[in-house]
C-alpha cells in the first residue's frame, strides 16, 4: 500500500514538472507559436509587410518555375497575345522527365564540372588574397587608408562597368595587356577567344571583383583578435607561422566560415561576369548553369522554358544541399551557424 501511495506521489510530481515545463514553453509548436504571437504581436506587425512582399518576389516565381519544369513549356505552346487575339496554352504536364533528361545528359554535367571548378578556384584564390591584403593591412604602414581605399575601389564600381573595362583590357588587338606585351616583343594572347585563356580570364575578373569583399571582412575579424594573444606568443618565443596559424586562423574561424559560403553562393550563380565578359564562350567553354539556364530561356529558339526552368531548380537544389553539409561540418567542427 506504501509502495501505491509512493507511486502515485512520483507520477503527480512529474505530471506537475511537465505542466511546468509547458508553460515555460515547451509545449507543441502550435502553443509556443500562438504564444509569441500573443506576446510580440508588434513584432509580427512590422515584419508582416516585408514578409508578404518576400513571398510575393520570390515565392511566386519558385513555385512557377517548379510548376513549369514539370511541363515542356517552350515558346510556342504557352499563353500568348498576336494583336488582339488570345492563343490559350497548350503545354502538357511531363512529370520528372525533364530533370531525368538533364542529369542523364552529357550537356549539364559537364556545364556543373566547370561550375565547380570556376567556383572552386574563384573562392580559394580570393580567399587567400583577402587574407593576405587583410594582414598587411592590419599593421601599422604609412598610407593604410589609402591603401584601403584603392583596394576597396573594385567594389565600389558597379559589376557591369568592371567588366566592360576589363574587356576592353582583353581585347585581342587594342587591348591594353596585348600591347604591354607587344612592347616586351611576345606576341598578342588570345584572352578571350581561346577556351584555355578564356577560363582564366573570367576567373581572373571574377577574383579581382571579389578581393575587396573578402579583404573587409577578414581585416573585421582580425581587428577583434585581442592584441595581447600575438604579444604573450612573441613573448614565448613562436615564430610568425606559429602565430598565424595557432592565433591568427582559429581567430578567424568564424567569420571564415561565413565569408566562404557566401562567396560560394555569389561564384556559383556569378551571371554578369561571365555574360558579360564572353557569353559563355568561345563555344560553351566558359558557360556557367546559370548562364545556360539564361540562354535556354532567352536566347536560343524556340526557347526552352521548362528545360531553363529545370536549371533552375536544379541549382537551387544543389546550393541547398552545400549548405546542409557546409553546416553539418561546421556543428562537427564545434561551430554554431
Amino acid at each position: 500500500m506504501a509502495v501505491d501511495t509512493t507511486s502515485q506521489s512520483v507520477a503527480k510530481a512529474a505530471g506537475d514538472d511537465v505542466a511546468r515545463g509547458r508553460s515555460r514553453g515547451t509545449g507543441t509548436p502550435g502553443r509556443k507559436l500562438g504564444r509569441s504571437f500573443s506576446t510580440h504581436w508588434y513584432a509580427w506587425a512590422m515584419i508582416a509587410p516585408a514578409t508578404v512582399v518576400i513571398g510575393v518576389i520570390i515565392g511566386y516565381p519558385l513555385v512557377r518555375g517548379i510548376y513549369l519544369s514539370l511541363t515542356d513549356a517552350n515558346e510556342r505552346n504557352v499563353a500568348r497575345s498576336i494583336g488582339v487575339n488570345q492563343i490559350p496554352a497548350t503545354y502538357e504536364f511531363v512529370g520528372l522527365d525533364n530533370y531525368v533528361d538533364a542529369l542523364t545528359g552529357t550537356q549539364f554535367l559537364g556545364t556543373l564540372g566547370w561550375t565547380l571548378v570556376w567556383t572552386v578556384a574563384c573562392v580559394s584564390v580570393t580567399f587567400v588574397l583577402g587574407l593576405a591584403l587583410a594582414n598587411i593591412l592590419n599593421r601599422r604602414i604609412a598610407g593604410r587608408s589609402v591603401y584601403r581605399m584603392l583596394l576597396i575601389l573594385p567594389w565600389a564600381v558597379p559589376g557591369f562597368v568592371s567588366v566592360f573595362a576589363w574587356r576592353f583590357l582583353y581585347d585581342e588587338r587594342r587591348g591594353m595587356l596585348n600591347q604591354i606585351l607587344a612592347g616586351g616583343g611576345i606576341d598578342a594572347v588570345p584572352w578571350l577567344n581561346d577556351p584555355t585563356w578564356a577560363k582564366f580570364s573570367v576567373i581572373a575578373v571574377n577574383v579581382w571583383l571579389g578581393i575587396p569583399f573578402m579583404m573587409v571582412a577578414l581585416l573585421g575579424g582580425l581587428q577583434s583578435i585581442p592584441g595581447e594573444l600575438y604579444e604573450a606568443a612573441e613573448m614565448d618565443g613562436a615564430s610568425a607561422w606559429q602565430r598565424f596559424r595557432h592565433i591568427t586562423l582559429p581567430g578567424l574561424r568564424s567569420v571564415s566560415t561565413t565569408v566562404i559560403l557566401l562567396s560560394t553562393i555569389w561564384t556559383f550563380n556569378m551571371f554578369p561576369v561571365i555574360f558579360l565578359l564572353t557569353r559563355g564562350g568561345p563555344g560553351e567553354a566558359t558557360q556557367i548553369l546559370v548562364t545556360q539556364a539564361y540562354k535556354f530561356s532567352f536566347e536560343i529558339s524556340p526557347r526552352d522554358y521548362a528545360q531553363s526552368s529545370t536549371w533552375g531548380v536544379l541549382i537551387l537544389v544543389l546550393l541547398m544541399i552545400f549548405a546542409a553539409v557546409y553546416r553539418r561540418v561546421l556543428r562537427k567542427q564545434g561551430e554554431v551557424w
